[in-house]
C-alpha cells in the first residue's frame, strides 16, 4: 500500500481496538477509526492539548492534527448515533515520543526494548520466558544488544525486573491479563502476538511495521493466575476472541 504521506508520530497503540453495542445484533456495519486519528483524540480531547501542541507531539503540521481530529470526532459520532461497531486499526503511523521520551536524562529518541527471547525467536509465553533480549536504540536505530537470564522470575514479578531495567517497550508472543496489567503500572508498552526472528521484530517495530496482535492472550495449559488470560468479564466486547 503505498504511503505518500510522512508517517504521523503515536505514542503507542490503543488499549482496546474494538468496541461494539452491547445489543450486537443492532447493527452490522463497522466504523474504522485509524490509529493516528485516535492519537488526536487522546491527546486533544483526554489530554487537553491544543491542536498545536498535540501536532508537537506527532510531528506534522497542525492543519493535518485538525484535518485528523475533524474526522476522528464525526467517526466517534457516528459510532454513537449509529449504534455500529467501531474499530480503531491501521492507518499511517510511527511508534514514538518526542518529549516525552527525555524521561531520566535520556536523549529525545533513546529507547529501550526487550524481546522475549528463546534461540533466536520471540518466545510464546511471556510468564514462563527465561530469557530477554534488551536492545538500546536511537532515532530508530538499534545501537546494542544483550541477553539477558531472568534466574527463574516468572509472572506479575516479570514487569518489576523491565522496570528495573528502564525498558520502554516489550515485544512478546501470548501474555495474560495480569501481566498485562502489571506492565501497564510499570509504564512499559505492550505488543504482544508477535514471532519469529527477535531481531527482524524490533526492526520492523522501529519501522512502524511490526505485525502483532493486541489481542493476543496466553492460551497456554492453565497455569495459576496466567489460567483468566484474555478473560475481561462483561468486558469481553474488547474483541480478544473475535474470530478472524
Amino acid at each position: 500500500m503505498p504511503r505518500p504521506n510522512k508517517p504521523k508520530r503515536v505514542r503507542g497503540l490503543p488499549i482496546c481496538e474494538r468496541f461494539v453495542p452491547e445489543k450486537r445484533s443492532c447493527t452490522g456495519h463497522e466504523i474504522l477509526m485509524t490509529v493516528e486519528e485516535y492519537e488526536t483524540l487522546r491527546l486533544i480531547d483526554y489530554q487537553g492539548l491544543t491542536q498545536e501542541e498535540c501536532a508537537r507531539k506527532m510531528g506534522v503540521g497542525r492543519a493535518t492534527v485538525q484535518a485528523m481530529y475533524t474526522e476522528a470526532r464525526k467517526k466517534t459520532a457516528r459510532f454513537l448515533a449509529e449504534a455500529a461497531t467501531l474499530r480503531i486499526h491501521g492507518g499511517n503511523y510511527c511508534l514514538g515520543e518526542q518529549e516525552d521520551r527525555d524521561i531520566g536524562g535520556r536523549g529525545a529518541d533513546k529507547m529501550k526494548i526487550a524481546v522475549t527471547y528463546e534461540n533466536g525467536q520471540v518466545y510464546q509465553h511471556f510468564g514462563h520466558t527465561e530469557q530477554f533480549k534488551i536492545y538500546n536504540a536511537e532515532d530508530g536505530k538499534i545501537l546494542s544488544s544483550e541477553i539477558t537470564d531472568t534466574n527463574g522470575t516468572g509472572h506479575g514479578a516479570l514487569a518489576g525486573f523491565l522496570k528495573d531495567r528502564g525498558i520502554d517497550v516489550l515485544i512478546c508472543g501470548g501474555i495474560g491479563g495480569g501481566a498485562r496489567n502489571a506492565l501497564g503500572e510499570a509504564g512499559i508498552r505492550l505488543y504482544p502476538g508477535a514471532s519469529g526472528d527477535a531481531d527482524l521484530q524490533v526492526e520492523a517495530f522501529l519501522k512502524g511495521s511490526l505485525s502483532y496482535d493486541p489481542d493476543t492472550v496466553c492460551d497456554h495449559h492453565h497455569h495459576g493466575e496466567e489460567s483468566s488470560c484474555g478473560h475481561h468479564g462483561e468486558g469481553g466486547s474488547c474483541g480478544h476472541h473475535h474470530s478472524h
